[in-house]
């Protein structure tokens, strides 16, 4: 990109460059050997310094169909947002309109008690990890701006960047993604757009996951909002000096990732993967995860089963044939996914290891709650 995707600035800085990969969402057949054209991708993020917005900086894939299944953490999740929207007054009207992600997911379903009528214009206007898809991302805020009715509101959920920073989830990044957001840097794309942020919740969702609902004109933002904000700039969102802190962060991951999978591999023990999620194929692509390191990687879409992990040798198998091999490890490259697979699989319990940023894989489910602390240090070994 020679000019930010949300203000047109040329004021772009590169953040997080993660070299050649593969796409993430494309997933050969097993029997299809390994072409090193299929990590030719280039993967980077930028910064804008005019607007805030963390950025793709450039995309050349080709979206494939998606192929996953929705976690029971994320219906989870929907459930308790809208809730918590509820019960503070905001699912008024009659009329609602919901922007989807390509990953599937509705929440509007959710809501068939309520009695809504689908319009073009409406009174509620849902967005749940959608706009971030879209390339052009003033164009795509003056869209869900439209649609939302003069007396209406846009609740508009997204992995806050602030989290991707403070927790150094660097394998956010991915193609097809095309904006990373803080409240700071959307309270001015909203304020484009002729829209104000009023409110805000928190979830714990993939380490810190942020809901906001807007409404048109100019707004006075609540405490909560208020809140965010100030830990947002204390952490330095906007600030390409701490946003480059996620370099660090993937290259301390993948070393220490590597060394763990070596040590297990010369100890004999066998490491099996869960989750053949997109943010696994630039993690198994950097760190150079092949079957010598990792079997196999579970995954519950039959659609990717009996396929690779693209840019590896890796399979795709089903969870029973993951019970069936009996491993002694399990990665788990999906954090959220550990209540429902400890659920679903008993007899695996005590194997799980849970990919963190830190690179070495931990027992247990974090539960990350919101901090100003904006230390992300980098050992020069470890």
């Amino acid at each position: 990109m020679t000019a930010c995707r949300a203000c047109g600035s040329t004021a772009l800085v590169p953040v997080l460059d993660l070299g050649a990969v593969p796409a993430a969402d494309h997933f050969p057949a097993l029997s299809e050997p390994v072409d090193e054209a299929e990590s030719r991708h280039a993967l980077a993020m930028d910064l804008c310094r005019r607007c805030g917005l963390a950025q793709l900086s450039y995309d050349g894939t080709v979206p494939a169909e998606p192929r996953g299944v929705e976690p029971l953490a994320l219906r989870e999740q929907a459930a308790e947002a809208l809730r918590r929207v509820a019960d503070a007054g905001w699912l008024r009207g009659e009329t609602l309109r919901e922007f989807g992600s390509p990953h599937g997911g509705s929440w509007s379903s959710l809501l068939a008690d309520r009695q809504f009528v689908a319009a073009e214009q409406a009174q509620v206007v849902l967005d749940s990890f959608g706009i971030m898809h879209e390339p052009d991302q003033r164009a795509a805020f003056a869209v869900r701006a439209e649609a939302t009715a003069p007396d209406g509101v846009l609740l508009l959920q997204f992995h806050s960047l602030a989290t991707i920073v403070r927790l150094g989830q660097w394998n956010a990044l991915r193609h097809g993604h095309f904006a990373y957001y803080s409240l700071t840097a959307l309270v001015g794309l909203l304020g484009d757009a002729g829209m104000g942020i009023t409110t805000a919740w928190e979830f714990d969702l993939y380490g810190g996951t942020v809901l906001i609902a807007a409404v048109h004109g100019r707004t006075e933002p609540d405490a909560h909002v208020r809140d965010i904000l100030c830990r947002e700039a204390a952490l330095g969102v906007t600030e390409p000096a701490a946003v480059s802190g996620l370099q660090c962060a993937a290259e301390r991951h993948l070393r220490r990732l590597r060394r763990w999978l070596d040590v297990e591999a010369a100890n004999g023990h066998r490491v099996y993967a869960y989750g053949a999620a997109s943010r696994a194929v630039s993690l198994f692509s950097r760190a150079g995860i092949d079957r010598r390191r990792l079997t196999a990687v579970a995954d519950a879409s039959p659609a990717k089963q009996g396929r690779r992990m693209p840019g590896t040798d890796v399979p795709i198998i089903a969870p029973d044939e993951l019970v069936r091999a009996d491993p002694d490890h399990i990665l788990l490259t999906v954090p959220d996914l550990y209540d429902e697979v400890r659920q679903q699989y008993p007899q695996l319990g005590g194997r799980w290891q849970l990919d963190t940023p830190e690179g070495i894989p931990s027992t247990g489910a974090p539960r990350p709650h919101p901090t100003t602390s904006r230390e992300m240090p980098c050992p020069i070994s470890g």
